[in-house]
Order: C-alpha cells, then structure tokens, then sequence
C-alpha cells in the first residue's frame, strides 16, 4: 500500500475505522481538510502499519515524525517492529495480537525507541484495526497524546 502524506482515502480509513471501533472520532468531523490537518497539524502522533507478516509502517503524521526522529520518507516502509527495542517488542506483539481479536485496545503503555536511540515511552496508547466499510483489514493504527524520557 503505497500512499501519499495527506492522502484523503487513508485519512478516512484512519477516522472512519478509530470512530466504528472506539466509539471516539479521531479528527473534528468540522475540520475542512481532514487529511491534511491529520497529517500537518494534529497535536498527537499517529502512525499506522500494513498487514504483512512483518508488518511495515505506511503512515506517520508529523507528530509521530518528530517523536521518532524520522523523515516520511524514511519512516514508511520501516518495519514497524523496529520502533521497540528487541527486549520490548514481545510485549508489542501480545497488544497488537490482542487489537487483532478484538478489534481496538487503549490505555497501553510502551518504551519505544527513537533513530538517535532515544528511549521514551508512548502513554495513554490507543490501539485499531484499519478495517474498511466492507469488513477488510488493511493493517492497525496507533494514536497517542503522551510522550515521556525513559
């Protein structure tokens, strides 16, 4: 799945799948340029993977951007594993085999580790299924408005 920044279709998907699942929107339904202010300006990260058996990132807004010292052109692509140290992506995969059963999970907390090696944790994580209106799965989504030095 290849997309662009400020796609429109995978904003949707972001909103429309968080919102079906978490009871919650995601973005201010009156925002006029959804994607673009996903993207650009909202005040917490958003980073969303595909469904390959190592899963790699095909979306990250600025604030996760920032958060992980990534470029999007670096970012995308990156499996998405590599944003836990080897010791911490055990506890990873049981949430995101959780998200996968039940289709969201909130409250999670992780260390996670940024390019520079950076540690600090992601608080306060909500994790979804990118399941479109037909009932298909192109990946999970995570969002998160807290960030603290490990």
């Amino acid at each position: 799945m290849i997309i662009s920044p400020d796609d429109a279709a995978f904003a949707a998907l972001l909103c429309d799948s968080h919102l079906r699942l978490t009871g919650r929107e995601l973005v201010d339904p009156a925002q006029p340029d959804p994607a673009r202010w996903l993207y650009e300006a909202a005040p917490f990260c958003v980073l969303a993977h595909d469904t390959q058996a190592d899963p790699r990132f095909v979306y990250a807004n600025r604030a996760a951007q920032a958060c992980f010292e990534y470029g999007w052109d670096e970012f995308v692509g990156l499996p998405s594993r590599l944003s836990a140290e080897a010791p911490d992506r055990a506890e990873r995969d049981r949430l995101l085999a959780d998200v996968t059963r039940h289709g969201y999970a909130s409250g999670y907390r992780g260390l996670r580790i940024a390019r520079s090696g950076r540690r600090f944790w992601i608080e306060d994580v909500t994790v979804w299924n990118l399941i479109d209106a037909a009932g298909v799965c192109h990946g999970q989504a995570a969002t998160y408005r807290r960030i603290t030095p490990a």
